[in-house]
């Protein structure tokens, strides 16, 4: 009898609720590093000075190779086991967190993130596979996919606080440390808790569409973000081309393969592809919002790490509470209702954002936080949960990666579009004569040449380049509501119909 023929069995132990808290170590893992490095990066930006674009890299290299990678790391859990990929990629994100922390130069700097990124590639996909084979029941399930859900949004409420305290203390390298111990935590204790499960009859590991997945996934994403930073160039077109001809050789591939290394399928079944689609498009619209506010707050409103990291709590808050009630409210009214209602709040919240401006008081942006919270955390819980319920138990690994590339891939893209926007609109602000090229590169970059100028001179550099970035900013958050609501509309025809299981 094959280890998931015993699964329900086993379920039915009290030890699943030790396991799921060994899982959402993993998330936490993930989630404050993302969150951490938006609170430091005015601290990279003026120590290792690095150009407007390679700063944009440090923001999303990890999103590029995660998204690349997620498809391949979740099929390789589904064949080797989803406790072993967990435990290692654990240990190497861990590791490699100790190269971020001491990196030297933006080329560095770059390709740690870069290399943070092919082990992060096998964490979440393991967590929400592992929860689908953990939780037989539907409601236990959604239970558990909530309290994952909710445990990455506290991690990014830890990851600014903890991140701001060791800001006014230390150097930035040490916000990338913490992940050292959680790391520990999770091998030790994992080791004895997870179960292990792997598909019976994986078929063989397919080198080629691994390759054509990650030649695909950064291709396409990488001309996106020249495309939108320098306009299509020849060799950002080429590069372009070259992706989406990968993509395009990947899923007939897939279409061909006896055990293909994602099931195209999949895709068929409206709910799961509407829920996907929905993931993407919501990480798309609000990361201009979450790579930038940090900066806003301190650079612009001139706040502490620590005020930053707490400034920003309400989104987690939100996220916490609505995650663990997303389940039990897509049961009492609907699917698409909590899904597109979550979206619309998350819209209507980034459209109040967009009125920013230097002097904007906290009440305002606290209360859209947690409307963002709330909205996002119904949101992700239930297209999660749909996600995981439409397919197989043995599918579980590569269905959970394509919810993760989703994730990651809007999140690159969101950086690229929306981030470009800020970034374009804060380079062409007039500076006072004598402004330094630098200080045309980032934010930082002009408070760092302020501080040589004289002081009326360093002034009105700050103050234009403050308009800018603001003004960057406020456009970018406007795109990113247009998109959210466009998500809400989408997926109110995607999910008609659609339902959680109750047995």
């Amino acid at each position: 009898m094959s280890s998931l023929e015993t699964v329900p069995r086993a379920e039915r132990r009290p030890g699943r609720w030790l396991a799921l808290g060994v899982l959402v170590l993993a998330v936490l893992l993930v989630a404050v590093d993302a969150t951490v490095l938006g609170l430091a990066t005015p601290y990279i930006s003026e120590d290792l000075r690095p150009s407007g674009t390679q700063l944009l890299w440090i923001g999303d290299i990890y999103s590029f190779v995660i998204a690349g990678l997620l498809v391949s790391m979740g099929s390789l859990g589904d064949r080797i086991g989803r406790k072993r990929i967990l435990l290692v990629g654990a240990t190497a994100f861990g590791l490699i967190s100790v190269l971020n922390a001491y990196a030297s130069t933006p080329a560095t700097m770059i390709l740690a993130r870069a290399l943070l990124g092919v082990a992060g590639a096998t964490l979440m996909p393991a967590t929400l596979a592992l929860i689908r084979n953990i939780f037989q029941d539907p409601r236990e399930r959604s239970l558990a996919v909530g309290v994952w859900g909710a445990m990455a949004s506290a991690g990014t409420a830890v990851g600014p606080i903890v991140g701001g305290l060791l800001l006014e203390h230390f150097w930035w390298g040490s916000v990338f440390l913490i992940n050292l111990p959680v790391m520990v935590l999770l091998v030790v204790i994992g080791l004895r808790t997870l179960p292990e499960f792997r598909n019976p009859d994986p078929g063989p590991w397919d080198t080629p569409s691994v390759l054509l997945s990650l030649v695909g996934m950064v291709g396409v994403v990488y001309a996106v973000k020249e495309g939108a930073s320098h306009g299509f160039t020849w060799p950002a077109t080429v590069v372009g081309l070259v992706g989406v001809a990968a993509l395009y050789g990947f899923v007939r591939r897939q279409l061909t393969l006896p055990v293909p290394l994602l099931d195209m399928r999949l895709f068929r079944r409206r709910g799961f592809s509407g829920a996907v689609l929905a993931d993407l498009l919501t990480v798309l619209g609000m990361s201009g919002l979450v790579f930038f506010l940090s900066q806003f707050l301190q650079l612009v409103q001139g706040r502490r790490p620590f005020e930053a990291g707490l400034a920003e709590l309400p989104a987690a808050v939100g996220a916490v509470v609505a995650g663990l009630m997303a389940g039990a409210a897509a049961r009492r009214f609907s699917v698409r209702g909590v899904v597109s209602g979550g979206l619309a709040a998350v819209g209507v919240a980034l459209a109040a954002l967009a009125v920013l401006d230097r002097t904007t008081g906290y009440p305002l942006i606290g209360v859209a936080l947690l409307v963002v919270g709330v909205g996002a955390g119904l949101s992700f819980t239930v297209t999660a949960d749909v996600i995981l319920s439409s397919v197989p138990k043995h599918q579980a690994g590569a269905a959970s990666a394509v919810s993760e590339t989703a994730y990651e891939l809007g999140a690159a893209l969101g950086i690229a579009l929306l981030g470009s926007v800020v970034t374009g609109v804060y380079r062409g602000f007039t500076g006072p004569p004598g402004t330094p090229a630098a200080a045309h590169e980032s934010l930082g970059g002009a408070v760092e040449a302020a501080g040589s100028m004289p002081r009326a001179t360093g002034r009105a550099l700050l103050l234009s380049a403050r308009e800018a970035f603001v003004n960057g900013l406020s456009l970018a958050v406007a795109a990113g509501a247009a998109v959210l609501l466009a998500a809400a509309l989408a997926a109110w025809f995607l999910l008609k119909d659609q339902r959680l299981h109750t047995t």
